[in-house]
């Protein structure tokens, strides 16, 4: 039971802490709220591909250092202990061990990357063929059976998304040394999307086989030169890469701050490439004729229920009081300086996802007669709200206390200063009756993340949520291939995540990787983030 427990916290705090990046999606970070790029729409803005685009980059040419201003750090280079997103540390850990598979925004499907290729004829049974002559830099063969050992090793590890593909595995066999098949219970259209993020990240066997002493041993582009943590990690050229070295010599991940930091680091030469979520500083940064790829997300922030059993908010009246009672663009002017990223749907507006299924409205005397329903069955009326005490975190949670106490709430304030503290309270304990969060549901497969956020058996669903619909109409979304054939599942899903008041959310945004004019190759992937195999600098 205690490794359980271990597992599932450093996954919950995993997701807290892209949670806290996530939110930044909607932040105006700082300076003047009204930016250069504001007249850009932002359904318009915020869509999977890039911006920007260069029309003739001209012949690359090897050499060079290229210096990135990341998100966030990875500190530790272990998939199954550093979430594995574009904000989070993917695009450092993705140019150490390279994807089996990379998701093509373009297309809106997923194309081979370290694997050769990747087929089905019935999406429940599928074929992953290996290129031949594929080594880890250590010089081990990235056959079948090391790619077995890494997945599986994800799975019990309980890395992002691991517990559903685990929960949905039927078999995973290596059919001979460059074939692997992968059998599920029922049909998987996007399970690409896994072998394009985490699970794909495949590790040589010695870099686990001492769990004491982790390596950091791939078979990427690049292998790790030197970490410097709160500063930099560097890689540099994998010499026997399988699509030929590199161009780049080397890249530095750089912690840099904030996004208006990075930005004007931009401007000035001191760095080539800049990873933002702030809607001022990707307005301006897409105003200005910057070349990047853009991630959409859905689900920044969110609000998080406690639905076990004996918290108030256990009461589905509660909770739909709650829902009532919050008005997300002020919430968002309060955090953020701005409003125009509110979206109270399941999906946001310029999602691909969208259902058109209405979102909640605000009506504080409906939401009052709610509460006044409750509290005549023996509610008090208190709410333990759950967040961080920092100033944009502590602006929001008194914000949300005035808009419910307002209806006949009472809310107690517990704002902690440590992302650790939150994780104990809401993943382990269960002390909270809401929460602040995020889901950061990409475009690319939605299946995943609300699987993530609203299964009944998943360890990263944070108020313990169980409905028995919900689960059927999840795995009815796991079929689907894209929005034509999901859009009439997500529907219900939305419609019954409403009616269950499961969560709530505030918004949508998205991610922006950008980069100078003599900055080349650089590729989008998953998962808000991107490839460095292809990447090159002018001169």
């Amino acid at each position: 039971m205690k490794t359980r427990i271990s597992v599932r916290t450093r996954m919950a705090a995993a997701l807290c802490a892209t949670a806290l990046a996530a939110t930044a999606c909607a932040s105006s970070d700082d300076g003047d709220k009204e930016s250069s790029g504001a007249q850009a729409s932002p359904k318009d803005l915020y869509k999977d591909g890039i911006v920007n685009p260069e029309k003739d980059p001209g012949t690359p040419v090897d050499g060079g250092t290229l210096r990135m201003a990341e998100y966030s750090e990875a500190v530790v280079l272990d998939p199954t202990k550093t979430y594995p997103t574009g904000s989070t540390g993917l695009n450092v850990m993705a140019s150490i061990y390279d994807t089996l598979m990379r998701y093509n925004p373009e297309t809106k499907g997923y194309d081979p990357q370290l694997a050769e290729s990747l087929a089905t004829d019935d999406n429940v049974t599928w074929t992953l063929g290996l290129r031949d002559g594929v080594k880890f830099t250590d010089g081990t063969p990235l056959d079948a059976d090391a790619v077995v050992a890494s997945i599986q090793r994800f799975i019990t590890n309980r890395g992002l998304h691991g517990q559903i593909l685990g929960a949905n595995l039927k078999s995973m066999v290596a059919t001979d040394k460059s074939t692997v098949t992968f059998t599920f219970n029922g049909a998987w259209a996007r399970f690409p999307s896994l072998l394009a993020a985490g699970p794909g990240l495949i590790l040589a066997p010695a870099a686990y086989a001492d769990p004491a002493s982790f390596k950091p041993i791939g078979a990427g582009p690049f292998v790790l030169e030197s970490q410097s943590p709160g500063e930099k990690t560097v890689v540099k050229a994998n010499e026997d890469y399988f699509g030929g070295r590199p161009h780049l010599d080397k890249i530095e991940f750089l912690q840099l701050g904030p996004d208006q930091t990075k930005l004007e680091s931009l401007e000035a030469g001191e760095v080539d490439a800049v990873y933002v979520g702030s809607e001022k500083v990707v307005k301006d940064l897409v105003a200005k004729g910057y070349t990047g790829n853009m991630s959409a997300v859905s689900g920044v922030p969110t609000i998080n229920f406690n639905h076990r059993e004996g918290t108030a908010t256990a009461d589905v009246r509660v909770r739909q009081a709650i829902e009532l009672a919050f008005d997300a663009k002020t919430f968002l002017k309060r955090t953020t300086g701005s409003d125009l990223l509110a979206d109270r749907g399941l999906m946001g507006a310029n999602s691909i996802w969208d259902t058109g299924v209405e979102p909640v409205e605000t009506d504080a005397a409906a939401a009052k007669k709610l509460v006044d329903e409750a509290k005549a069955d023996g509610f008090d009326g208190k709410l333990h709200y759950v967040g961080l005490s920092d100033a944009a975190s502590k602006s929001g949670a008194v914000a949300i206390k005035a808009m419910l106490d307002a209806v006949g709430f009472d809310v107690q304030l517990d704002l902690v200063s440590a992302v650790g503290d939150v994780v104990k309270k809401v993943y382990v304990d269960g002390d909270f009756d809401l929460a602040r969060g995020s889901n950061s549901i990409p475009d690319s497969d939605p299946y995943a993340a609300l699987d993530t956020a609203m299964d009944s058996t998943s360890g990263a669903n944070p108020g313990r949520y169980a409905s028995p619909e919900m689960d059927g109409l999840l795995a009815e979304l796991r079929a689907a291939n894209g929005p034509e054939e999901g859009d009439a599942t997500l529907a219900e899903i939305e419609e019954l995540w409403k009616k269950d008041a499961v969560y709530l959310n505030v918004g949508f945004g998205g991610f922006l990787e950008a980069w100078n004019k003599n900055v080349h190759g650089i590729t989008p992937t998953t998962q808000t983030a991107v490839l460095f195999d292809d990447a090159w600098i002018s001169k």
